[in-house]
């Protein structure tokens, strides 16, 4: 194999399941498409999860739904658990909160064909996020890079990935996968993400795999509004076709029931022949550390 086959999905919050076991076969749905279509990986975007506010207890309040969304998520991973082994794909469930003992934090999971749950919290939390009044957040403080299928992977979570400083961490780690489940409210949003999704893609000579939520949570108090695409960004050279894009779906609201499923291929040894020096200019996991800035 010298491509690696997945797809990434921007669920429509607007399902609204009316339990966690509809939930739960509502993404049996997408794993057996992802598997028909020979997908060996499906990404979910993060805050998949909110959709759930569609059958929330009466009188819940905005500061209680992370909690009340966690509890779901706990419910939710032994239903979803078996279905990697049971359809041969892969599945990053988005992202949840999941209550720690430092707080509630927003985390991925990844559970994998090989019978791994690997988990990434959020690093870079937005204000929203952080607002004591509503979801009261706390960061998470480790990244991990593994390894699935032969190729090593990283998550970032939306704004993680506008994070120079976290794309820095993750040079010297030579990467073959990163992946990004983002939830944007407005199309700038989505233009920060999925514009630094693709710079990302040059500066660590990998491929990036990004999608968001669209759509709006029958039980929302404060997402009014969603709007993403999904694409598969590669390094922009020659050997793919300069633009550095191997597949990518139009942003959308969601607002018509549009839920964007791409399925593209990560052409892993072409990138590795490309870190081995084939590359047009890439320097390598490259640092300013010789660098002095110097005040005018």
């Amino acid at each position: 194999m010298t491509d690696y086959p997945l797809a990434l999905w921007s669920f429509n919050l607007g399902r609204a399941p009316g339990s966690v076991a509809e939930f739960a076969a509502q993404i049996e749905e997408g794993v057996c498409r992802a598997r028909d279509a020979g997908a060996k990986l499906l990404l979910l975007p993060e805050y998949l999860i909110e959709c759930c506010l569609a059958f929330k207890p009466e009188g819940l309040r905005p500061d209680q739904e992370m909690s009340f969304l966690a509890d779901v998520g706990t419910s939710l991973i032994p239903l979803l658990a078996s279905l990697p082994e049971k359809h041969g794909v892969s599945l990053l469930v988005g992202t949840m909160p999941v209550k720690t003992a430092k707080g509630i934090t927003n985390t991925a999971v990844l559970l994998t064909r090989d019978g791994r749950e690997i988990r990434q919290d959020k690093l870079s939390l937005t204000p929203f996020e952080q607002d004591p009044d509503v979801w009261h957040l706390t960061p998470g403080d480790a990244l991990n890079v593994f390894e699935l299928d032969g190729l090593k992977m990283s998550v970032l979570i939306c704004l993680d990935v506008e994070m120079p400083a976290l794309s820095s961490l993750l040079a010297r780690r030579e990467i073959d996968l990163l992946l990004v489940p983002s939830m944007t409210e407005k199309l700038s949003g989505y233009h920060r993400v999925f514009g630094c999704a693709k710079a990302r893609a040059v500066e660590l000579m990998c491929a990036v795999a990004v999608c968001g939520v669209v759509g709006t949570s029958k039980g929302t108090t404060q997402n009014d509004s969603n709007v993403s695409g999904a694409a598969l960004y590669l390094p922009c050279e020659e050997e793919f076709g300069f633009v550095g894009i191997a597949g990518e779906i139009a942003p959308t609201d969601g607002t018509n029931g549009e839920e964007p499923f791409l399925l593209a291929s990560v052409p892993f040894r072409q990138l590795a022949d490309l870190k081995s020096g084939k590359a047009e200019v890439w320097p390598g996991a490259w640092t300013a550390d010789h660098v002095r800035v110097v005040a005018g």
